[in-house]
């Protein structure tokens, strides 16, 4: 049988497989409003068999989009677009589905990565970003304003509201951003926050405001309701946060009721030195794992059905998340049971495409016409 098609229970969703879609910012709201596009983008990616989809990184307060087109979740009118969105997903698909929210920081005000990404000034259109400490994040950028306690506090309850408001719309899983260098990371990172109050300095500091914010969330939504936490396990830079650093908040984490960890790396600093490769991020996943116990999701070049069924088998971690690659192979999850031997969900309106000698990779199921 194989590993990465069997089910799981993280909090208390079941998942049918250990595939899932990771976030992927599309860039295409309107204020924070979902659109077409996002109906299009995740309903395709609805009837892909995965065992979960999480949409793209969701900005709680205006000022934490990375740009000015980032899905947002802090008003009525975000809340009632979203929903809309996923009724008409979840009339065709049961996929669970989960959210990321997240504050851009001083990774926010950028230009779309088709423009070229970079950050747009309040006199062209942007805003001056928040953050931990006024340190830019490129030596030629502005920098940030630091967050006062009062910007502290506003940006957690923006955390908890949003939160609310996904859950309001039946949103299944949540997934705090921590990680690729916005707010959270910021505050983690040595390399972004040199504050000398309660926030900044020590460890314990660092992570005093994360932990504050998903204390927060945790408290404001059902304890059923799945929480985690997406987290880069390095920055890869010497002198930023490291894996020793990155165990030891999952750890604390995992005493607040942490429901998983989704392990990913970098993005804090232009001077990072990533080794990219196949499973160049799983040893980080499989190290949260072997020392904290909670569910793990490894991400970053996995593109292989067999290279994602020898991480889970060998428990280097409990899921394997797909992002370029489900973009460019839609049903990366069909093919890859296909190969594995496994089964896997399909709407019935595609049954037909069951190739010719794999009879039952879509079930228990029956068609037939005149």
């Amino acid at each position: 049988m194989s590993q990465l098609f069997s089910p799981l229970t993280i909090g208390g969703l079941a998942l049918k497989n250990r595939i899932v879609i990771a976030p992927m910012c599309q860039y295409s709201a309107d204020n924070g409003d979902a659109t077409q596009w996002h109906l299009i983008h995740l309903g395709h990616l609805a009837l892909s068999g995965a065992g979960l989809l999480i949409i793209e990184a969701t900005a709680v307060e205006p000022e934490g989009r990375i740009t000015p087109a980032d899905l947002g979740l802090w008003s009525n009118a975000n809340e009632a677009a979203l929903k809309q969105v996923l009724t008409a997903v979840r009339k065709y698909s049961s996929m669970p589905i989960g959210i990321q929210l997240g504050h851009a920081g001083r990774k926010a005000s950028s230009h779309v990565p088709w423009e070229g990404g970079q950050l747009i000034a309040p006199d062209q259109g942007g805003w001056s970003p928040v953050a931990p400490s006024a340190i830019a994040h490129a030596l030629h950028e502005t920098p940030p304003v630091a967050l006062d306690h009062a910007g502290l506090q506003r940006v957690l309850l923006a955390f908890v509201a949003a939160a609310q408001r996904a859950h309001r719309i039946g949103i299944e899983a949540i997934e705090l951003h921590a990680a690729h260098g916005y707010l959270l990371h910021q505050f983690l990172s040595p390399l972004s926050n040199a504050r000398t109050d309660e926030y900044g300095g020590s460890l314990e500091n660092r992570m005093r405001f994360p932990l504050a914010v998903f204390d927060a969330v945790r408290a404001a939504i059902p304890p059923a309701l799945p929480l985690g936490v997406r987290l880069s396990g390095t920055d890869w830079v010497e002198g930023g946060w490291d894996i020793e650093q990155s165990v030891a908040f999952s750890q604390a984490l995992r005493e607040r009721g942490c429901a998983f960890m989704h392990v990913s790396s970098g993005g804090v600093s232009p001077r990072q030195q990533i080794p990219i490769g196949p499973n160049y991020q799983v040893p980080l996943a499989d190290r949260i794992r072997s020392e904290t116990g909670l569910p793990t999701i490894a991400v970053g070049l996995i593109t292989e059905a067999e290279q994602a069924e020898a991480i889970i088998a060998q428990g280097q971690a409990d899921m394997v998340a797909l992002a370029r690659g489900i973009l460019f192979d839609p049903r990366w999850p069909w093919h890859a049971a296909a190969k594995l031997g496994a089964q896997v969900e399909a709407p019935p309106q595609y049954w037909r495409s069951q190739p010719r000698g794999l009879s039952t990779l879509f079930g228990d199921i029956t068609i037939g016409q005149r």
